[in-house]
């Protein structure tokens, strides 16, 4: 019989619905195993910095930033909703891979990381790589990928 349990679950959410169902899916995971969900938005700057400064650059950094917190806010108002209130959110910036595989797991001794599947087209894909992709291959801990047809 198998009996892990799963206290701090990491979810990455980016505004898709792949994202949405797996943060809905992390928090019935953790009441289940009465734990908490670290749900995380990052926000790549590596295009910004790319881009050289600019003020341009700054606000457009802002408006994500801005987004990143609505987005953020959705996802307690929906814990809520399920009265589940042992969430935390946190925005970072950089590389989401990085972020989701080494940095968040670290600081928060996740043992579960739950992500969507990707929502790139073959193409993105190809060009940027598959940030759940990644995960399975490099996460210090378990790894559940949210199918979009599952069922509940």
């Amino acid at each position: 019989m198998l009996t892990q349990t799963y206290k701090t679950i990491l979810v990455g959410v980016d505004g898709s619905d792949q994202g949405k169902l797996a943060y809905q899916q992390a928090i019935e995971v953790a009441k289940r195993n009465n734990g908490r969900v670290i749900i995380a938005h990052v926000i790549e700057n590596k295009v910004y910095t790319m881009m050289g400064y600019s003020s341009l650059n700054d606000s457009l950094l802002d408006q994500e930033t801005d987004n990143a917190k609505e987005l953020l806010d959705d996802c307690k108002a929906y814990a809520k909703s399920v009265d589940f209130t042992q969430v935390e959110t946190v925005i970072n910036y950089g590389s989401a891979k990085e972020v989701m595989c080494q940095d968040l797991p670290e600081k928060y001794d996740v043992d579960l990381i739950m992500v969507g599947q990707s929502g790139l087209n073959a193409v993105e894909r190809l060009m940027m790589g598959s940030v759940s992709s990644y995960i399975i291959r490099q996460a210090p801990c378990d790894v559940l990928i949210v199918h979009p047809e599952a069922k509940k």
